[in-house]
């Protein structure tokens, strides 16, 4: 075994160990997606291959096949090189990235800056008027070949290379139309050219290097006259040959019957299926050069070709330009106006607007059509593609063959006619109608479509590609090596033979290794020497072409498929980029993807640009089409959505009944949420997130909005957290200091002058709120759970602890004042003799602290003193209490307000019961490494941890009962505070007279006090009672049933046995039931 095959078999199975390390992927559960990372190219480059295989022993066939087939190569190289790069070039040229053109002597800088590439085009079109030359003259030498070298020379036709030179002219043509229709391009070149002579005739005015000048000019003048005069076709087709050649009737008589048959395949072509334009554009370009270089005009040949326009009259060659061949003809051939009828040529400079006008009205009502074609095509692929076939391999193959061809053909036909609407329209300064515009959208949707339906299932159609190609391979060897072995076999094999069983072993040789271009090139040209279409039968000729027609159209079919799909046109349509921008938010179902994936088509045109750096001009592109996406479509969905939480937010302003009877695809939020669900737009180096940018958005709008007015942060708060539920909008928080518009008191303030809040504010108990018992203002303030919740979101809930470190300051200082007024030993020595009597005369009273007592014990604690302002020692007492009771609502109020104020953010967090350990899935996946299990046990932690502070009750009057209790209880050392349940009876007395003394006094004008609730004598009398233990004690003297008793006795004695006859009762006896009734009610 040689070295090199041993290297060779080491390396291979390196390769092997390392795909046996690599993991066995699923391929079904993988998802195919449209933009692939790695993208099979079905193409190879074969240099010296030619040389190889032209090797059949006939020195003459071999030289032949070598010559021809390279030159064919060669045209087809400066064919793709001028597709694929110079024309574009000329065609971006003018775009003015770095603002040039508004800068004086902007235009001749752009223009020097593009001079190497026009020189480049210069050397270029040189090269093809060489192998133009070539060609001519290979041809004419082939046709003077000497019988004794090549027997019947005129039955090959070399049919291939004719076409190869077509080929060649048209870019010569294509290369005079787009200079010629670039009036940007001549202007600055004029200009430059003016500049130019004015610094030769004065070089030091403009300070140039005259020995420098000279070669410029020169350069200048060289590319002026080949390339901007518009005879670029011309002067090729006028290049000198040998006298001989002109006057050569055989030659001329070829390339007419060349032109002929070339017309008369694309004519039975066209009449079944859609019209070659390359193989149109070669007819006319080889019959201006036989007119131009013959000066002769075959009328029939011209009438049959002229004819050409009522197949395809006119069409889109690159960029926006649209070539119309008639007039082509009319201005290269001028002879052709006295074969053609006057009213046919007057009138071929209209049929182009016509029909332009045609397509634009057919446009609409192809739409549905073309959309169910795609549909069927796209199942039958997904059907066929799937698998590979087990039975009938062939009928299989070719049935998939079929499918890309059909799939390839509804692309042509579709870009056809979009390209030629908007460029026409375009060249026209024709405005297109909205609906048009639309269909053009549409079309160009369905041709990314087709494309993204190729590459899905690109690996499987490359595969069948080889297949079918390796299929027809061995189908034209078998019939070569059958016609091969049928002319061996003859008796008697003459030379012309001999030489057509060489040109077979050349076709043999190419079949025999991978398809290429190259090896087509060769097998074409073997072929037309060995005189196929006359040692074949019909049957096999048919075949032979068909198959050769095929393989060379699948061997192209990637560079194909990028033509047919390339959208680059949109460059030069800007205002329907907008318009379809205007069009995706009112759209159902935008296809986004697919219209980005057009654009996508100008990035990679841009790359071919000269006059400016690439990078400039695709960032020019991209920040364009960026900020008309962000003005027509991207602010619109914000504004949008915006909106719509505004109204959910303010639900009462609109009429919920008109949402609910519209279909949910028309509701607005339905459509809002599928864009907002579309994926990341990618645009020249830029992702769009549609999503993403709405959050940002709206981020900013809050932000400013919030700012400007702090009372509106409670509202946005709520359209944060509706975002969130209804559009799965993540937002983050402004971090502003919360403001509500009933943002009400601040409790800071409150807590740090708790003394003069709890003075000034009485508290209700059942409404949970504080009310201002009075004010100089025509309004009482109010603090409420929201107003609390407001405070808390506005400072954090670290003022929790500073509101219970204030109550508990405030609330020592009230029970020692408390404690003083117990220890007295007046009411200390009353409080006892009440005791007492209580349990002395228990039975007589049936366990029940009389009613009289209380109210004797209140009017005793009167006489020992009252205040300037009327109010007793117990009157003092009772608002003490009131004030401890107030305290506790306070508490009360805040506890519940940090439950409303952190609301919102618990509705984040997830059922605790339904999540499932994420440390125990994380263990269940073997390819988890340890960070991820840690991170996963981190994550369960957090969860553990936000769940017990959830279910901790953080009780604060609980946590102060527990704290004074501990002191308060130790009745040894605070005996006298054992005797408090005895004073509340004679409280509730107080309490109750001070509560009626309000309600009269509620609504006169001259009264300032307005106290209709004062909850907080009732919340620290329970507090005391619970904190001192003695809740058991009071309940012992039954207060509660006592008052009830005493009140139905007097309310009876007052109205007597005969109250309900009499018509008039004394007005002291009403007022006097009135208040028993209001007495009974609130004791």
């Amino acid at each position: 075994m040689e070295k090199e095959d041993k290297a060779g078999l080491v390396e291979l199975r390196r390769f092997a160990k390392l795909l046996n390390q690599l993991p066995s992927p699923d391929f079904k559960s993988i998802s195919r997606c449209n933009r692939r990372v790695c993208f099979i190219q079905n193409k190879q480059w074969e240099g010296e291959i030619i040389v190889g295989l032209a090797q059949s022993g006939s020195t003459t066939i071999d030289k032949c096949i070598m010559t021809f087939s390279s030159l064919i190569v060669e045209v087809n190289w400066l064919y793709d090189t001028a597709h694929s790069s110079l024309f574009l070039g000329l065609l971006l040229y003018g775009e003015d990235v770095h603002k040039h053109l508004e800068k004086e002597g902007g235009s001749i800088r752009m223009m020097a800056e593009f001079l190497p590439f026009l020189q480049d085009i210069s050397v270029f079109v040189s090269r093809c008027y060489e192998v133009f030359r070539n060609i001519v003259l290979q041809i004419y030498s082939f046709y003077l070949i000497r019988e004794s070298l090549l027997e019947r020379v005129s039955d090959r036709k070399l049919l291939q290379l004719w076409k190869a030179l077509g080929d060649l002219l048209s870019i010569l043509i294509f290369m005079d139309e787009i200079i010629q229709r670039h009036p940007v391009l001549k202007t600055h070149w004029n200009l430059l050219l003016k500049s130019l002579q004015s610094a030769q005739h004065n070089p030091s005015r403009f300070d140039a290097d005259k020995p420098l000048l000279k070669p410029l000019m020169n350069v200048i003048h060289q590319i002026d006259a080949q390339l901007m005069t518009g005879f670029i076709f011309r002067n090729c087709c006028q290049q000198s040959f040998h006298d001989a050649l002109y006057t050569d009737g055989r030659f001329s008589d070829n390339l007419r019957c060349i032109i002929s048959e070339i017309y008369g395949t694309w004519e039975q072509i066209s009449s079944n299926d859609i019209a070659d334009k390359r193989q149109l554009v070669v007819i006319i370009a080889l019959l201006s050069f036989l007119c131009q270089t013959f000066s002769l005009v075959d009328k029939r040949l011209v009438r049959n070709i002229w004819n050409s326009h009522k197949r395809l009259a006119a069409f889109h060659i690159i960029g926006d330009i649209i070539w119309t061949p008639c007039e082509f003809l009319l201005k290269n051939i001028p002879e052709i106006e006295k074969v053609i009828d006057k009213k046919q040529v007057s009138s071929i400079f209209g049929i182009r607007s016509l029909l332009i006008s045609q397509q634009a009205l057919l446009l609409a009502q192809e739409v549905s059509k073309n959309m169910h074609l795609l549909v069927e095509w796209r199942v039958k692929m997904d059907e066929e593609l799937r698998e590979w076939p087990q039975n009938n391999v062939y009928g299989r193959l070719m049935h998939r063959i079929n499918l890309f061809f059909k799939g390839m053909r509804q692309a042509d036909l579709l870009s056809r006619t979009v390209r030629l609407v908007l460029c026409g329209s375009l060249h026209e300064n024709r405005p297109l109608s909205r609906s048009t515009a639309i269909a053009c959208i549409r079309f160009i949707e369905i041709i990314k479509e087709i494309e993204f339906l190729f590459k899905k299932w690109w690996d499987e159609i490359i595969e069948s590609i080889q297949q079918a190609l390796q299929h027809w391979s061995g189908q034209l060897l078998r019939l070569v090596d059958a016609v091969k072995k049928s002319a061996r076999e003859q008796a008697h094999v003459s030379k012309n033979k001999v030489d057509i069983i060489a040109a077979l072993a050349v076709v043999e040789a190419s079949l025999c290794g991978s398809v290429s271009v190259e090896r087509l090139a060769v097998i074409g040209v073997a072929l037309e020497l060995a005189c196929y279409t006359k040692i074949f039968r019909a049957e096999d000729q048919e075949m032979c072409t068909n198959a050769l027609i095929r393989m060379e159209t699948l061997l192209s079919l990637q560079q194909t498929l990028s033509r047919l799909c390339d959208c680059s046109f949109l460059f030069w349509n800007r205002a329907l980029i907008s318009t379809y921008f205007d069009s995706l938010v009112k759209d159902a179902a935008p296809h986004i993807q697919v219209f980005f994936a057009a654009l996508l088509d100008v990035q990679s045109m841009l790359d071919v640009c000269r006059h400016t750096s690439v990078d400039a001009i695709k960032g020019k592109f991209r920040d364009e089409i960026y900020t008309d996406f962000e003005k027509r479509f991207l602010v619109k969905v914000a504004e949008a959505v915006e909106t719509d939480l505004r109204f959910s937010t303010h639900s009462y302003l609109h009429n919920v009944e008109d949402e609910l009877s519209k279909c949910p695809v028309q509701q607005k939020t339905f459509r809002l949420k599928s864009l907002l669900q579309l994926p990341s737009i990618y645009l020249c180096g830029q992702f769009i997130d549609v999503r993403r940018y709405t959050e940002l958005y709206l981020e900013r709008a809050f932000y400013n909005l919030t700012a400007v007015a702090l009372d509106d942060c409670s509202s946005y708060r709520q359209m944060r957290q509706l975002a969130m539920e209804k559009y799965g909008l993540h937002l983050c928080d402004s971090h502003l200091p919360f403001h509500a518009l009933d943002q009400g008191l601040d409790v800071l303030l409150i807590s740090r002058n708790l003394e003069a809040f709890v003075s000034n504010y009485n508290y209700n108990l059942n409404g949970q709120f504080f009310i201002e018992n009075d004010s100089k203002n025509k309004h009482l303030n109010i603090l409420a759970v929201e107003h609390v919740a407001n405070s808390i979101r506005t400072h954090g809930t670290g003022i929790m602890n500073t509101v219970i470190n204030f109550a508990y300051q405030y609330l020592k200082k009230k029970f020692f004042v408390f404690s003083q007024f117990l220890y007295d030993d007046h009411i200390r020595g009353q409080l006892v003799k009440e005791i007492r009597h209580f349990y002395a005369f228990a039975d007589q009273t049936g366990k029940m602290y009389s009613v009289k007592r209380a109210q004797r014990f209140n009017a005793s604690v009167k006489d020992l003193g009252v205040s300037d302002e009327g109010y007793s020692f117990l009157d003092k007492f009772r608002v003490l209490i009131t004030h401890i009771g107030n305290v506790m609502g306070y508490i009360r109020i805040v506890r519940s307000g940090s439950i409303e104020a952190t609301s919102l953010s618990l509705s984040l967090l997830p059922n605790f019961e339904e999540v499932t350990p994420f440390s125990s899935i994380v263990s269940e996946c073997s390819q988890c490494s340890a960070k991820t299990i840690e991170t996963a046990k981190f994550l369960d932690q957090i969860f553990e941890e936000t769940r017990e502070h959830l279910n901790r009750t953080n009780n604060y009057l609980q946590i102060l009962v527990e704290v004074f209790s501990k002191e308060l209880r130790n009745f040894e050392k605070y005996d006298h505070l054992a005797n408090f349940y005895i004073i509340i009876p004679a409280l509730t007395v107080n309490y109750i007279e001070h509560i009626l003394a309000c309600k009269g006094t509620l609504g006169r004008r001259a009264q300032q006090n307005n106290v209709f609730t004062d909850d907080g004598f009732v919340l620290g009398i329970a507090f005391i009672l619970v904190t001192l233990d003695q809740l058991s004690k009071f309940n012992s003297l039954n207060w509660f049933s006592s008052v009830e008793k005493t009140c139905k006795e007097e309310i009876s004695n007052v109205k007597g046995s005969d109250f309900s006859t009499k018509a008039n009762v004394e007005p002291s006896v009403k007022l006097r039931i009135a208040k028993l009734e209001l007495y009974r009610k609130f004791g």
